[in-house]
C-alpha cells in the first residue's frame, strides 16, 4: 500500500499549477530560498544547542555586560544592570547561572517564566534587571541561530527606521547634537539649587525661562522632553508644568516620585502635556497599574530593568490597548540600545528611543544617526558585535549613585 505524503502532494499540485501558468521556475525559487535559509541560519531548530557559560564584566562608565556562551560557538549579549548596583546585579546573575547551564537558550519565554517565578520573592530592581539582561542575551542567541534580526522573530518590522533622542541641557549642546543628526532631545528643569517642596516664584520662572531659551535656540520643529527625575514634589510639579506649557515640551517625565501612580494620575489630569514614566516600573504588572489609573500616556520601560525584550513587548501590547506610546528608557550602553531598537522596530506604538551612547569605542559597527533616525540593523540577533580591542581600556569601574544634600540645611535631596 502506498501512502501519499500530504505535503508532497500539495507541493506537486502547486508545481503543476505554476508550470501550467508558465512559471516553471517555482522549483528553482524554492531551492534557492532553502539554500539561503541554510546559509543564514547556522543552527537548525533540531540541532543540539546548549548554554555552556555566562561571562560578565564591568564596563566604563557604569555598565555591566553579559555574554551567554553556547556549545555551538554562538554568544548572546545582554546588559543586566541597575545603575549603581553593578556588583549586586552580577551576583544575582551568578545565582541564576546554575539553572541556565545545559539548557537550550532558544526557549526564551520558558526561561523567563522559570527565572521569574522560581525566585519566590519576585520582581524588584535587582532580580528583574538580572532577568532582563539574560533575556536580551537569549533573544540574541535565538536570532543568531536562525540567521535573522530579533524583530523578525517578533512579527517583522513595523517601521523602516527608529527615532532617537539625545541628552542636552544648553542651546550650544543642542545645536551641536543637531549637527550630528539629532532632532529630539531631553533635558531637566533648570535650577540654581535642589528643588524644595514648595519653591519661590523666581525659581519657577527661572526654570521656565531656561526652557524657553532652548525652545528659541532649536525652533518649533524640534522635540524637547523634560525629565523631572522624580525629584520634584507633587505640589511644585503642578506649578512648574503650568509654567512650561506655553513651550510645549514633548513630555514631562517622572513629574514626581513614580511609585505613587495615584499622584501621577492627578498631575496628568491637570495638564494637556503628555506625562511619561517607566524607568522605575517593573514588569507587566507594574505597568498595568500605570495604564489603569491613566498615570501616563508615554510609557518608558527600560529593557535592562523591566523584564527584557520578552516583557517589554507585552507591555507595549498593553499600552496599545490604552492608546499609550512606548519610548524605551536607556541611559546605559550599546547593548541596551540594540535591544531597544529591536523592540521599537517590532511594535506599532513606538515614539522615540533614548540613548547616551551609539557604541563608539564599544561596537565594531556603531549606530549612526541621520535626520533623527537610526536605520534598522540587518544583522542577526541584536545586530551588534562588541569590539573587544577598543574596549580593553574600559573594563572595570566603581561608579556609585550620586549623594546629594541641601547646601543650606544639609538634608538629603533626590538627584
Amino acid at each position: 500500500m502506498t501512502v501519499t505524503n500530504p505535503m508532497t502532494s500539495r507541493r506537486s499540485v502547486i508545481r503543476s499549477v505554476f508550470a501550467a501558468g508558465g512559471i516553471a521556475a517555482f522549483d528553482r525559487a524554492e531551492a534557492a530560498a532553502q539554500q539561503r535559509a541554510g546559509t543564514d541560519a547556522p543552527i537548525s531548530p533540531r540541532d543540539n544547542l546548549k548554554i555552556t557559560d555566562l561571562e560578565m564584566f564591568l564596563v566604563k562608565p557604569r555598565w555591566l555586560f553579559l555574554k551567554v556562551h553556547t556549545n555551538a560557538g554562538i554568544t548572546g549579549l545582554g546588559e543586566p544592570i541597575t545603575e549603581g548596583r553593578a556588583l549586586t546585579c552580577k551576583t544575582a546573575v551568578e545565582e541564576i547561572k546554575p539553572y541556565l547551564i545545559g539548557k537550550d537558550p532558544r526557549r526564551v519565554a520558558h526561561h523567563w517564566q522559570a527565572i521569574y517565578r522560581h525566585a519566590f520573592y519576585r520582581g524588584g530592581p535587582i532580580l528583574t534587571s538580572a532577568l532582563s539582561g539574560i533575556d536580551q542575551a537569549l533573544w540574541d542567541i535565538k536570532g543568531k541561530a536562525l540567521g535573522v534580526p530579533v524583530y523578525e522573530l517578533l512579527g517583522g518590522p513595523t517601521r523602516d527606521r527608529v527615532r532617537v533622542y539625545a541628552h542636552a541641557g544648553t542651546p550650544e549642546a543642542m545645536r551641536a547634537a543637531m549637527q550630528k543628526g539629532f532632532s529630539a532631545f531631553k533635558t531637566g528643569p533648570a535650577k540654581r539649587r535642589p528643588a524644595r517642596y514648595v519653591e519661590t516664584p523666581a525659581a519657577v520662572q527661572y526654570a521656565a525661562d531656561k526652557f524657553a531659551e532652548l525652545r528659541r535656540a532649536v525652533g518649533n520643529d524640534v522635540d524637547i522632553g523634560i525629565d523631572f527625575h522624580g525629584a520634584i514634589s507633587p505640589a511644585l510639579a503642578k506649578v512648574l508644568i503650568k509654567a512650561l506649557e506655553p513651550y510645549q515640551p514633548m513630555f514631562i517625565e517622572e513629574p514626581c516620585q513614580a511609585q505613587n501612580h495615584d499622584i501621577m494620575a492627578e498631575i496628568a489630569r491637570g495638564t494637556h502635556l503628555p506625562i511619561a514614566t517607566g524607568e522605575r516600573v517593573f514588569t507587566k504588572w507594574g505597568f498595568r497599574e500605570v495604564l489603569e489609573k491613566k498615570a501616563a500616556t508615554i510609557l518608558q520601560p527600560d529593557l535592562c530593568h523591566a523584564g527584557g525584550i520578552t516583557e517589554c513587548r507585552l507591555i507595549a501590547g498593553m499600552a496599545e490597548a490604552y492608546y499609550a506610546s512606548i519610548a524605551p528608557h536607556n541611559p546605559l550602553g550599546p547593548i541596551s540600545l540594540a535591544a531597544g531598537v529591536q523592540l521599537a522596530a517590532s511594535i506599532p506604538n513606538f515614539l522615540c528611543q533614548e540613548q547616551v551612547s551609539l557604541g563608539e569605542g564599544y561596537l565594531k559597527k556603531p549606530f549612526t544617526v541621520s535626520n533623527g533616525y537610526l536605520e534598522l540593523p540587518k544583522g542577526p540577533g541584536l545586530g551588534i558585535e562588541l569590539d573587544d580591542q577598543a574596549m580593553a581600556g574600559k573594563i572595570n569601574h566603581d561608579w556609585r549613585n550620586q549623594e546629594s544634600y541641601d547646601a543650606e540645611d544639609g538634608s538629603v535631596v533626590d538627584w
